[in-house]
């Protein structure tokens, strides 16, 4: 393991919460975005995040892709007063949780701010390092 490992995987492990982070917060936005009936709704956005050489001490994690999740119908809401509304007066919501999301939200949020503990603490840890060598 080299010297400034921590910093990397850390590094890498801040990158795949902020996006999660940016993944939840779109989700948030567009829970009540409605489309009209014949139209598919917004799905869940979700990152799926891939260690990389796990157990060398020397990898890391990564944003490997992400998917969709939610029912791809979304739900439908009878909702005849609507601009969208088809001729029967139904439209489509996303098929997203409010409470799911606030807690993937706070799961994201931990995470981030244990990796940049992690950062600040080594970076700390080098400075100290390095005023050894000056006194």
């Amino acid at each position: 393991m080299a010297v400034f490992d921590t910093l990397g995987i850390a590094g890498s492990s801040l990158l795949v919460h902020r996006k999660w982070m940016d993944a939840v917060s779109d989700n948030m936005a567009n829970l009540n975005t409605v489309n009209p009936y014949n139209d598919a709704p917004f799905r869940e956005r979700l990152v799926v995040a891939q260690a990389v050489d796990y157990g060398s001490g020397e990898g890391g994690v990564r944003v490997a892709g992400a998917a969709f999740g939610g029912d791809p119908q979304g739900r439908v809401v009878y909702e005849p007063d609507h601009p969208l509304a088809n001729e029967e007066g139904y439209v489509r919501y996303p098929d997203i949780d409010m409470g799911d999301q606030m807690v993937q939200l706070l799961m994201a949020q931990r995470g981030y701010q244990a990796n940049l503990a992690v950062v600040e603490r080594a970076t700390n840890a080098y400075q100290a390092a390095l005023q050894l060598g000056k006194r």
